[in-house]
């Protein structure tokens, strides 16, 4: 197997340590058991668990289900400023000042989460996996995605087309139902600005 040489690791000056924990306050304050929210969210009891314990960190398409299966906006996830405001929505991410989310495959950078109820979520996104074999399965949701390719290169593979290559500069726009994944393809880990719209469940 060849060694994948690793990018210099961007500083944690905003990784989001209570993730787990603020999904365990949720859950507690929806009054939903641990059995409960697995059923409502399709995700195994014991997943859910862990993430409230911080043992492991979920990926982006158990994410969604678990703002779902709360009944709350993905924001709120990682943020307990978050507002939803109607009217003059602005809000501004600095430089390397998002909220940090690590799954087994990405380093996100969570931007502008400090607005709820969004069309659509902003992504900074390191990718880490240089194989497709490093995802379970290909992810699959509901929604749209766009990604734009800023350093490296990017390989998209999906159940219906063949594997598609970009490199920088170069982007894409897919349907997310539809099974994907996207990996580094060069020496170095890529960093894409990924846009994923956001279907999202009634709040009520």
């Amino acid at each position: 197997m060849r060694a994948v040489p690793s990018s210099p690791q961007r500083p944690d000056k905003k990784r989001d340590g209570s993730f787990g924990p603020r999904v365990r306050r949720l859950r507690q304050g929806a009054g939903l058991t641990l059995q409960e929210l697995s059923v409502k969210t399709g995700l195994a009891f014991s997943t859910i668990s862990k993430v409230e314990k911080s043992q492991i960190s979920p990926t982006y398409e158990n994410i969604l289900r678990l703002a779902d299966g709360l009944k709350v906006d993905v924001a709120t996830l990682f943020s307990e400023k978050s507002v939803s405001i109607s009217t003059g929505r602005r809000t501004v991410t600095r430089a390397g000042q998002g909220i940090q989310h690590r799954s087994p495959q990405y380093d996100y950078e969570m931007l502008c989460a400090d607005i709820a109820q969004k069309q659509f979520i902003p992504l900074l996104t390191r990718l880490r996996a240089h194989d497709v074999t490093e995802f379970p399965a290909l992810l699959s949701h509901q929604g749209e995605e766009f990604l734009y390719v800023l350093t490296g290169v990017v390989e998209i593979h999906t159940d219906q087309y063949l594997p598609l290559r970009l490199e920088k500069g170069d982007s894409c726009y897919f349907d997310s139902t539809m099974g994907h994944a996207c990996v580094s393809a060069g020496p170095e880990d890529a960093t894409i600005l990924w846009v994923c719209s956001r279907v999202t469940a009634p709040l009520a």
